[in-house]
């Protein structure tokens, strides 16, 4: 598989539907990593322009892959080893591009419907599994900016669940959007 996801952290909605940058939480990072490296994700990108999130990022991984916590845990070691910090969707898209030696398939999920761009995760899943290089993104706070949205190729479908109740937090999302496309 030469399959990538990214957790965008700008541009991003708060509650109002602003435009904000979110904080980079140590939990989603250890989570997504962990997703990453059960699901055979190729790379993890933590995508954020502040500075002081950055160097929490980097923080954290040094710790974890070259600090007390490579001895203590390889496990972790292992997954956090395929994390990536960015500071922004453009360079982590052109990292995957310098790694696979082509343009990935842009793929952005949403909870809300996209209708005119809507990827079924069938569609998706087959892509994955072949050696089409695709770059899965999620957002964080109350959702991926509408750029984001723009700029992707695709737009997953949204997770259905019985009760119309859509507000998962975004590792509970991932792991179920994981497991649909790169699940046995």
């Amino acid at each position: 598989m030469r399959f990538y996801v990214g957790l965008v952290h700008f541009p991003v909605y708060n509650k109002h539907q602003e435009t904000i940058a979110s904080a980079i939480t140590p939990l989603d990072i250890h989570d997504f990593a962990r997703l990453s490296k059960t699901y055979g994700i190729k790379g993890f990108f933590v995508i954020t322009p502040l500075e002081d999130q950055q160097v929490l990022a980097n923080r954290i991984l040094r710790h974890w892959i070259s600090g007390y916590g490579a001895q203590y845990n390889r496990h972790r070691k292992e997954a956090l080893s395929l994390v990536s910090v960015t500071s922004s969707l453009n360079m982590a898209i052109e990292k995957v591009r310098e790694r696979e030696g082509d343009t990935a398939l842009i793929v952005a999920t949403d909870a809300a419907m996209q209708e005119n761009r809507a990827m079924s995760y069938e569609a998706l899943r087959g892509l994955v599994l072949s050696d089409e290089p695709v770059f899965l993104l999620f957002g964080t706070a109350w959702g991926l900016h509408e750029d984001v949205l723009q700029q992707a190729d695709h737009v997953l479908d949204p997770i259905s669940g019985r009760s119309g109740y859509n507000h998962l937090s975004v590792r509970t999302a991932a792991a179920i959007i994981l497991d649909r496309l790169a699940g046995r």
